[in-house]
This record gives C-alpha cells, sequence and structure tokens, in this order.
C-alpha cells in the first residue's frame, strides 16, 4: 500500500468521522419537514453563505472542471467569468424577492413555491418532476467520488460509486437540511483553502523571475503543444467555443443560482437583513474556490498529453508536484466537494416528494383523508424514504464512467433552468397577476426546447443548449403572462 494510500484512507476516516458527528447533531434538531428542508428558516449568514458557495461549485470544481482546463487550456477560464458573474448576480435578482414573497407562502422549496405563487398544482408537480434531472447532477458527483477512491484507495469504480452513494445517502437520510448545511459550510472552508493552494502553487512551481514572466512561460509551453490551448475561444472546447457559448455559459450559471437546492438556502436564512452577509460569503468563497481552474492548465503545461483521463489532471498534477500527504487532503478535499453538493440535491428532491407533492396535493386537496399531525409524520417518512432511491437512480447512470464528469451534471442543471427560469422570473418582477396557464406553458416549453436542442444534437454544448432553451422559457412567460393578462396585480394574488 502506498503512502498517498495510506494518508487518503487517514484523512477520510477523520473526516468521515467530522461529518457523521454533525450529521447526528443535526438529527437531533430535526424533528419535521420544515427542518429537513430549510433547516427550520432559523440559520445564519455566514454558515448558509459557505453551505451556498459549496453546494454551488460541486466536485466537478476539482475534477471536472479542471479537466475542462487541461483539454481546452485558456479559453475554460471564460468558466471563471461565467461563474463569479451570471452565479451572484443571479443571486441577488432573486433571492431577496422571492424571500419575501415566501413570508407570506411560507413554502418549502421552489415547486412549492411557484405552486403557491400561481396557485397551480399543475405547476407544483411539473417543477417537481423537472428536479428529477438533477439526478444527472447527483451522478456527476458519485463519479467524482469514484474517481478518487479509484486513483488514490485501489478501489475499483462500481464499488466506489456505491460507497460515495451509501455516505451520502446515509447522513443526509439522517439530519436534512442541518446535516446538509452545517456540513457544507466545513467543506467549503476546505474548498477555498485548496483552490488558493493550488493557484499559488503553480506559481511557485513553474517560477521564472516574476508572476507577469511566469505565466508566460507557462503560455508558450501550452502553445508549443497547440496553439488552441492559448485562443481566447478554443475550437475544439465543447462550451466555449466562441463568444455566444461563453455568454450562454454566463447566462445559464445565472440561472442556475436559483437551483432549488441552492433555493432552498435562501429560504433557510434567519433574518433578511443578513442576504447581504450570505451571498459576500458566497462569493468570496467561490473565489477562492474557483481559481482551482488553474490546476488543469499547470497540469497540460506539467505532463503535456500523457494523463490518461482529463477528469484525474488535478490529481496528476498534485502527483507530480507534492509529497503524499498533500497529495491525500486534496483528494479528501474533492471527497468533500462532491458530497457537498450530493447532499443538498438530495435534500430539495426528497422535499418535492413529501411536501410539495404528498402535503400540497394529497393531502390538501383532500386526495387522502389524514390528520394533519399524521400527514406531517408520514411526509417526513416520505422524505426520508426518497433518499436511498434517489442514490440508487443516480448509481444506475454512471456504472459506466463518463467522458466529462461536468457534461453530466450539466445535463441535470440545464434541464432545470429551462422548465423552470420564465416562471420564477415572472413572479418577482411581474408587475400584474399571470395565469398559471402562462407558467405551466412556460415551463412545458422551456423544458421540450432543451431536450430538443440538446439530445436531438442542434446544440452540442449542454450550457449553451440550456441557455437558449431558458431564454425560450422566459420569453414565453412573458409573452403569455401580456397576452392573457388578468388586471389583478401580484400582490393582491400573493396577499
Amino acid at each position: 500500500m502506498s503512502s498517498v494510500t495510506i494518508y487518503t484512507w487517514v484523512g477520510f476516516i477523520v473526516f468521515l468521522a467530522v461529518m457523521f458527528f454533525l450529521g447526528f447533531i443535526s438529527s437531533k434538531k430535526t424533528k419535521d419537514i420544515s427542518d429537513f428542508a430549510i433547516g427550520g428558516g432559523n440559520l445564519g449568514p455566514y454558515v448558509l453563505g459557505l453551505s451556498f458557495a459549496a453546494t454551488y461549485l460541486s466536485a466537478a470544481t476539482f475534477l471536472g472542471y479542471p479537466g475542462w482546463s487541461h483539454d481546452w487550456g485558456f479559453s475554460n477560464l471564460w468558466l471563471f467569468v461565467a461563474i463569479i458573474v451570471g452565479g451572484p448576480v443571479g443571486v441577488m435578482m432573486i433571492a431577496k424577492k422571492a424571500r419575501n414573497l415566501n413570508n407570506k407562502q411560507q413554502s418549502l422549496s421552489l415547486p412549492d413555491w411557484l405552486g403557491d405563487f400561481y396557485n397551480s398544482d399543475i405547476l407544483r408537480v411539473g417543477t417537481g418532476l423537472i428536479l428529477l434531472f438533477n439526478v444527472f447532477y447527483i451522478a456527476g458527483q458519485f463519479v467524482a467520488g469514484a474517481r478518487i477512491f479509484e486513483y488514490l484507495l485501489g478501489i475499483p469504480y462500481q464499488t466506489g460509486i456505491i460507497l460515495i452513494a451509501s455516505i451520502v445517502v446515509l447522513y443526509v437520510f439522517a439530519g436534512g437540511a442541518v446535516a446538509d448545511i452545517y456540513t457544507d459550510a466545513v467543506q467549503a472552508v476546505m474548498m477555498a483553502i485548496a483552490g488558493v493552494f493550488i493557484f499559488v502553487s503553480g506559481i511557485v512551481m513553474f517560477w521564472d523571475g516574476s508572476i507577469g514572466s511566469t505565466f508566460q512561460g507557462i503560455t508558450h509551453n501550452l502553445a508549443r503543444q497547440n496553439e488552441n490551448l492559448v485562443k481566447v475561444f478554443n475550437p475544439e472546447s465543447t462550451h466555449f467555443y466562441s463568444f455566444s457559448a461563453a455568454a450562454g455559459a454566463i447566462m445559464i450559471q445565472w440561472a442556475f443560482a436559483s437551483a432549488p437546492h441552492l433555493f432552498n438556502k435562501v429560504l433557510g436564512l434567519k433574518h433578511e437583513k443578513d442576504l447581504g452577509k450570505m451571498i459576500a460569503t458566497y462569493i468570496v468563497a467561490s473565489i477562492f474556490s474557483l481559481v482551482i481552474l488553474f490546476g488543469g492548465i499547470y497540469s497540460r503545461a506539467a505532463l503535456g498529453t500523457t494523463v490518461a483521463d482529463a477528469d484525474v489532471a488535478l490529481i496528476e498534477y498534485a502527483v507530480w508536484a507534492f509529497p503524499a500527504v498533500i497529495v491525500a487532503i486534496l483528494g479528501v478535499v474533492i471527497l468533500a466537494a462532491a458530497m457537498s453538493t450530493t447532499d443538498g440535491i438530495f435534500v430539495s428532491i426528497s422535499t418535492v416528494f413529501a411536501n410539495d407533492i404528498f402535503l400540497k396535493v394529497f393531502v390538501k386537496r383532500g386526495m387522502m383523508d389524514i390528520e394533519d399531525r399524521r400527514a406531517e409524520r408520514i411526509a417526513f417518512i416520505i422524505s426520508r424514504i426518497t433518499v436511498p432511491i434517489i442514490g440508487l437512480l443516480a448509481c444506475l447512470l454512471v456504472v459506466k464512467p463518463p467522458a466529462y464528469i461536468g457534461d453530466v451534471m450539466w445535463i441535470g442543471i440545464s434541464g432545470v433552468a429551462a422548465g423552470t427560469m420564465g416562471p420564477i422570473l415572472y413572479s418577482v418582477y411581474g408587475k400584474k397577476k399571470a395565469p398559471a396557464l402562462a407558467a405551466e406553458l412556460s415551463m412545458v416549453i422551456g423544458l421540450l426546447s432543451y431536450l430538443i436542442l440538446y439530445f436531438g444534437g442542434i446544440i452540442p454544448s449542454t450550457m449553451s443548449a440550456g441557455a437558449v432553451a431558458t431564454f425560450i422559457g422566459i420569453v414565453t412567460m412573458a409573452g403569455l403572462a401580456h397576452t392573457l393578462q388578468p388586471n389583478e396585480s401580484v400582490n393582491e394574488k400573493a396577499g
């Protein structure tokens, strides 16, 4: 057994002990479906900001995205711009207004929130079903964990998939959103430290007298391998081959900021006045984490085309550059990143079935005659039972490892954004009440547009296809809301 493997096992066991301790403490605070979904709405801005950053970024930031940098060079830095610009703009546009509306609605999730706002069970259930696209996102995180188990611990890929899924399912099953948020906050700090460390390490490893000369040397190195690696737009890149493709990436990141597992965290904030602190914490943590994109560039400069799998390019660089203990720590951080996103999505999907469909449709509409207290207990059970089922579905999607982790997870993100952004935007910015039919058609048309554009092979990039479909959904919503516009104001409706 190599020293890297030994150190990784030790670090992973310590990390798991901390995680399960937090999960145990959280389980004591998780008494009902509200606690499971949004932590009871009593969480602070710094913990939530760190949790938001960890969930937003995911393991793709440490494996998939550096892999893109390794294969496509400097053009992949558009991803940094997309995430740092698109994400915060999306949060600032949506978060405060959505939270204000929710003070009246008291919704627990995005489907619940949209269903309540438009008074539409079709929208509630439809949005909930759209969230099943996030099984692809979960699958991508499982791949990241399995890759680390395979590369650093010598565990076969398929066994690693089962192991990472089992770990996440267990502590989400116990603690729900409280476990999710507190463990995410710890993971975000680890991710930020790792990002800065990797960025600085490349400057040290390739030092050539000054920072400018160092990056100039890296640039010349990449250009000798392939001139496209140093172009602003790389024609070989799936996602950043043109300005329009980069713009699409920015737009889909903007839409992603309202993703259900992120939306839940905004609803969990105790005091509205702390929203600015939460967003600032998220932005700072994200910047520190995202500079790890340079790790893929350093890997290409140091190792050329000898890296067999782009998704492990960062790990290959770490093995080349650092002692075993550092490699092991980085491996644990990547595992943390995989878990930090996965647990949040598990909570958002399980909330859909327990709260949005069972409580708000079957019970509230009288389809099932159940006393309120018993219905709450059943919903809580449903929320937990859903977790292992979703985990199994995600595992089945990636029994065979994909070429790029990032491409798998963006299938999910883009599908959710295409179907939901029209109704979300209009709900917070529309001056007049829109009929439920407008939101329902926006949901259907946006989603169908994405399925046709991407799976039909019209647009090869998941991000660009998602951006175009999201725009179609938004335009559809605006047009139908205007065409079918009643006279009542949104405030009248929301009140």
